[in-house]
């Protein structure tokens, strides 16, 4: 009876066990996920990595297994942890009963886009942790260049389709502005880089210090020697573990160091603000519900806030006024009759405004300049759309269920991917709401001669920390391009921010403000800029021409002992 109740606490005691290396990595990705808003313990980023990094390679290493099966789970619990608590404030849209669709169903929407999104970014990781599995025998060095490479190759593959936000780089917006210049580099993947292989180089030191710890303790076994005997000789041995961590935890420090003094570098470079260049920009902020917007009322408010905004910073003097995505509700047809391009006319200040064009039978959700004559001079129309909050993702299955998300009957389209914005004082950059979180929408259009950025957003219908993590998201590519930005928001954050990612200025939240504030034209081109995200292909590059050396380094040593 004993010993049936002693091999059940048994089995118990190597379940536990067994799941302990799921709790690590759930903890660790729950630590990485703090690292942005509302939370912003952004320094977590340099360390939360490096517990999964030790778990995976310490898998690999295990004999008599199959190597993806004991990282996969907790590299996708790792995964989920992470990019769940990251968009978590995608919870927000619901109810979507402003959109016609009952409650429950809304719940449900909302979960499957919330545990979609997690789950994609699980097996991201767990891609990342199949690779790193395969590299369990060869050199640190190998495995943390691979690792990196592989990282910044999936999120480059990632933010190439629809669904992309929770890169490892912004963790460090709006807070670590110092590193974020790495971006004027390589774009956000230079920060990635760093991340990952700093996180890398401390988790090598530790697996690297116990591998040697035990394979002393084995000698030692084996060998019997007494505590008293060859002292000297144990004391160098007992050493080496400390030699190893210590190599590597020099390494991480002196790389982390050294970014950063490369990106303080860039950082302190004095901005040029030639007074030809200036511009003096104002926003407005409607403060307008979405559940009320699309209504008679919403459209009263809209048309009474924006044109009373603007009519008070043309007053102030202005060159132009910036307003927020989807501002006045209506197609561009009927745009040209409202209160807000009659104060254009009148006043005859430039003027950003977000409505909807009209493309066939489909629409798009669209900034229109204005020039001093109250006549449209250019249109940029949003290229990458929101899933189920402007598309509906595998429309075959969720359409049925949703009907329409979109509150107008028309079927909206995206953009196309190559616009250039012209405007009364030079080309613009020009960034809708979602498409903050992709960088090469905007490097694009720096390349083609953008000298300042307007960001137009709508973040009302999300939790209360999403604006932030969107303002997070814009102050990276303001340095990234070397750019102004100017962000006008729905209910916040509204702000200003300069080339250095500084904010110089930043609205409440859910309130109806106005602000002006001069930014100046640029035409400097980054690294970045010209040449694009260069730093994946050389890491993917240097990954298999160090793959193949340690390869033949190998067979010269078989064939030497042979």
């Amino acid at each position: 009876m004993r010993k049936k109740q002693n091999n059940k606490q048994g089995k118990q005691g190597e379940r536990f066990i067994s799941l302990i290396p799921c709790l690590i990595a759930l903890i660790s990705g729950v630590l990485m996920g703090l690292t942005v808003a509302p939370v912003g313990a952004w320094f977590l980023a340099w360390i939360a990595l490096a517990p999964l990094w030790i778990l995976v390679v310490s898998a690999s290493k295990r004999k008599n297994q199959s190597p993806p099966a004991p990282s996969s789970f907790p590299a996708f619990l790792w995964g989920i942890a992470y990019h769940g608590i990251a968009l978590s404030w995608i919870t927000g849209i619901h109810p979507m009963t402003w959109l016609g669709v009952p409650w429950l169903p809304s719940l449900a929407i909302t979960l499957f886009c919330w545990g979609f999104i997690s789950v994609l970014g699980g097996i991201f990781v767990t891609i990342w942790a199949a690779v790193m599995v395969r590299l369990g025998r060869q050199k640190s060095w190998l495995r943390i260049l691979i690792g990196t490479a592989v990282w910044c190759g999936l999120e480059s593959l990632w933010s190439a389709g629809p669904l992309w936000w929770s890169s490892l780089a912004y963790t460090q917006s709006p807070h670590n502005l110092v590193i974020l210049h790495l971006g004027q580099l390589s774009g956000p993947n230079t920060v990635t880089a760093a991340i990952v292989a700093i996180n890398g180089l401390i988790a090598e030191g530790w697996t690297n210090r116990r591998d040697a710890t035990e394979s002393l303790s084995a000698d030692f076994r084996r060998t019997k020697r007494s505590k008293t005997e060859n002292t000297e000789e144990i004391l160098s041995a007992l050493s080496a573990p400390l030699w190893f961590v210590n190599k590597y935890l020099v390494t991480a420090v002196g790389l982390l160091i050294s970014l950063h003094l490369i990106g303080l570098i860039l950082y302190i470079r004095p901005i040029t603000q030639v007074p030809e260049a200036a511009l003096r920009i104002g926003i407005i902020q409607g403060n307008i519900p979405n559940r009320l917007l699309l209504g008679s009322e919403g459209f009263r408010r809209a048309q009474e806030n924006y044109t009373n905004g603007y009519i008070t910073l043309a007053d102030q003097g202005v060159d132009g006024v910036l307003t927020p995505e989807g501002a006045l509700p209506v197609f561009q047809r009927n745009l040209m009759e409202t209160a807000l391009v009659s104060a254009v006319r009148e006043k005859g200040v430039v003027a950003w405004i977000g409505a909807f064009g009209e493309r066939g039978r489909s629409y798009t959700i669209s900034l229109f300049t204005f020039n001093s004559n109250g006549e449209i001079v250019s249109r940029y129309d949003k290229a990458k759309l929101v899933p189920l909050g402007e598309y509906i993702p595998f429309e075959g299955i969720l359409g049925g269920i949703i009907q329409r998300l979109s509150p107008l009957n028309a079927h909206q389209i995206p953009g196309s991917a190559n616009q250039i914005v012209d405007t009364p004082f030079g080309r613009a950059i020009v960034g809708i709401c979602y498409e903050s979180a992709f960088p090469e929408q905007f490097r694009r259009q720096a390349a083609a001669g953008g000298q300042f950025i307007l960001s137009s957003s709508n973040d009302a219908h999300y939790s209360a920390h999403m604006p932030f993590q969107h303002h997070a998201q814009d102050i990276m590519r303001a340095i990234e391009t070397d750019r102004w930005a100017v962000r006008a928001t729905n209910t916040g954050y509204s702000a200003f921010v300069d080339p250095h990612g500084k904010t110089l200025w930043i609205s409440g939240y859910n309130t109806y403000e106005t602000h002006a504030a001069t930014i100046y034209r640029r035409q400097t081109q980054t690294l970045y800029v010209r040449w694009g995200d260069w730093l994946t292909p050389l890491l993917l590059g240097l990954s298999v021409v160090g793959w193949f050396v340690e390869k033949g380094n190998e067979d010269h040593y078989e064939q030497v002992i042979k």
